[in-house]
């Protein structure tokens, strides 16, 4: 049933950009954020997608902040007066705190999702979608069960039959979007990947299945797809919108309960938020991420890259000894994995190399140069580079920099001469972002150093044509 009080009340505000006609909803979800961010402090990212929602009825118990918001703009004194009410996934929540980005119904969220990628797209903002750490917060445990409850419900309600050939061919699309991501980076095929999801295998989703079972795996096979695709944002720099699809793909993964694939897209929204700078969040992430049935029903492969992360993340926040404790835990479990072992295809690229990069970032963040400086020339010569050209051309890149701070230029400027050819076809944000830094630490080098100005010039070159 849609919300006609919050339409209504929105409607008998005027608009500040269009005189004589009543507030947008986008005006409305802007005067939102402001007030949340001058009365707490904090920033939310409301928008007019999510008024939408909220005015058709999709969602009857925004988050509190949310709720607050906008009875202060809509000058209501009660949550009642604007046609908010507790239902029973309400209750869940308030027990997230903050957002209704959990609570919102999975699948209207990802067609929420695909339609603000395509107008980012049209306007060229897609790279300005925001990141937000508020929306990093995670579900309580209850939420985790009434994802499933939610699960049956919708199986009752579809009407396209949907069978295990459907089931087989967005699995083999998996397959071929995760490598070409790692063969050619994220800014290849994105587009085509996102496309897809939010399209063809949403309709899926909303079909009839021969049993619970074979939903449940298609439902699995759209969180992976989720994941890649918000991993191919996240290496292209496309942090909004990497972080939807991340927080899409957890909650398939619950309504498939599938804690082992909810388990690797909390390790990637970790791995996000270590890049981008929010380390306490990160390791929120990391830990949820090797949380009790998450860590245990995954295969030995799969726990390694959980726990590498989590080192990282602790290594982030300071915590050197727990860190070098999880690195020791994540080599025992990749150790105990064996070839053509029974584990997801979606670890096909974790193995010793990997393992070796991710070990060498911990150390590094700890301090000790040296052991990560081992740790990363391990990666390099075990990596099959033609395979994993992006991931190879930011390790020479992260190598390059821990050389130059021990005082070897000669060598990070091999290494990084070897990174600026490895980058030969590849489109990532992360990778460019490694020359960035290349150029600036070398900026005290070039007076004295022809080589390294000489490096200097091929990088700018290099940034300049991938602008």
């Amino acid at each position: 049933m849609a919300n006609e009080l919050l339409r209504e009340r929105r409607e008998a505000l005027p608009s500040r950009l269009r005189p004589g006609e009543p507030m947008s909803r986008a005006e409305l979800a802007e005067a939102v954020n402001a007030h949340v961010w001058a009365s707490t402090g904090q920033r939310i990212a409301l928008d007019a997608h999510a008024i939408a929602r909220y005015e058709r009825g999709q969602s009857r118990w925004p988050g509190q902040q949310y709720r607050d918001g906008l009875r202060a703009v809509l000058g209501a004194s009660t949550d009642i007066e604007i046609g908010f009410y507790p239902t029973k996934r309400g209750s869940a929540a308030r027990e997230v705190g903050h957002s209704s980005t959990w609570d919102l119904d999975t699948l209207a969220g990802l067609a929420d999702l695909g339609s603000k990628y395509v107008d980012l797209t049209r306007r060229g903002l897609l790279g300005l979608a925001a990141y937000s750490t508020v929306a990093t917060a995670l579900p309580s445990e209850s939420w985790w069960a009434e994802m499933v409850r939610r699960s049956a419900e919708r199986a009752a309600r579809g009407v396209r039959s949907v069978g295990r050939g459907d089931l087989e061919a967005v699995r083999e699309s998996v397959a071929f979007f995760s490598r070409m991501d790692q063969r050619h980076g994220g800014g290849h095929a994105r587009a085509a990947a996102m496309q897809y999801l939010t399209d063809d295998v949403h309709r899926l989703l909303n079909g009839t299945f021969a049993n619970d079972a074979l939903r449940g795996e298609m439902f699995s096979a759209a969180s992976e797809l989720a994941y890649v695709a918000g991993w191919m944002a996240f290496d292209n720099g496309e942090h909004g919108i990497a972080q939807g699809l991340f927080t899409s793909s957890v909650k398939l993964a619950a309504e498939a309960a599938d804690p082992a694939m909810a388990a690797h897209t909390l390790r990637a929204m970790a791995h996000q938020a270590i890049d981008l700078g929010h380390p306490t969040q990160a390791q929120e992430l990391a830990a949820a991420s090797v949380d009790g049935d998450r860590y245990k029903a995954a295969a030995p492969r799969e726990r390694a890259l959980l726990g590498v992360v989590h080192a990282r993340a602790l290594a982030a926040t300071g915590q050197g000894s727990a860190a070098t404790s999880a690195l020791i835990r994540a080599e025992r479990d990749l150790s105990a994995a064996t070839p053509g072992g029974d584990e997801p295809a979606r670890v096909f690229f974790f193995g010793e190399a990997s393992l070796a990069h991710e070990t060498g970032n911990t150390l590094r963040d700890i301090g000790d140069l040296a052991g990560a400086e081992q740790q990363l020339e391990h990666s390099v010569v075990t990596r099959k580079a033609s395979t994993f050209k992006r991931t190879h051309a930011v390790t020479l890149g992260y190598l390059g920099d821990v050389q130059a701070r021990r005082g070897e230029l000669e060598q990070a400027v091999e290494t990084w001469n070897t990174a600026l050819d490895a980058m030969d076809g590849v489109q990532s944000a992360r990778a460019r972002q490694t020359i960035v830094e290349m150029r600036s630490a070398l900026a005290i080098y070039k007076a004295t150093s022809s080589d390294a100005a000489i490096l200097d010039e091929r990088a700018s070159a290099y940034l300049a044509a991938t602008n």
